[in-house]
């Protein structure tokens, strides 16, 4: 049991250090004027900015998991991770018909209580809501495709 813990340690560990690595070579680009950070582009700088700082946010998950051992508060993640190509597939498919209905039944009036500048957000938050809901509903029927 020690060993298991020891291992997942090491694995924190480094995954921490890749992720500084990455964050500070991205940076280290961008500071000798070499190749700057361009997200329109992906310049390489941006690739190693943007991928240490994805890999730190795993770290902080698999510390948070795996380590701590708190569990409870990621089950919204396992139910989209468990159908997460049903997700894509009606991100593409159903995203439009979900708005329009949403906007149809609740009006605009539901979406901008925090004002104009977040009426995009709240109705992106409703359709993942209505999203997650159909993952949620898919998840406890056992339903899970896959390729």
């Amino acid at each position: 049991m020690a060993e298991v813990d020891s291992q997942r340690r090491d694995k924190f560990k480094g995954l921490i250090v890749a992720g500084v690595a990455l964050v500070f070579a991205g940076l280290l680009l961008q500071w000798l004027h070499l190749c700057p950070i361009v997200k329109r582009i992906w310049t390489s700088s941006y690739t190693l900015y943007s991928g240490g700082l994805v890999i730190l946010i795993l770290a902080a998950f698999y510390g948070a998991i795996e380590l701590r051992g708190w569990r409870r508060w990621c089950f919204p993640l396992l139910v989209i991770g468990a159908n997460s190509i049903a997700v894509y597939v009606m991100s593409w498919t159903m995203e439009e018909f979900v708005t329009g209905a949403l906007m149809r039944h609740l009006h605009e009036g539901a979406f901008s209580w925090l004002g104009a500048p977040f009426v995009p957000v709240l109705r992106g938050a409703a359709v993942v809501l209505v999203f997650w809901s159909i993952l949620l509903w898919m998840y406890r029927r056992k339903i899970f495709v896959r390729i």
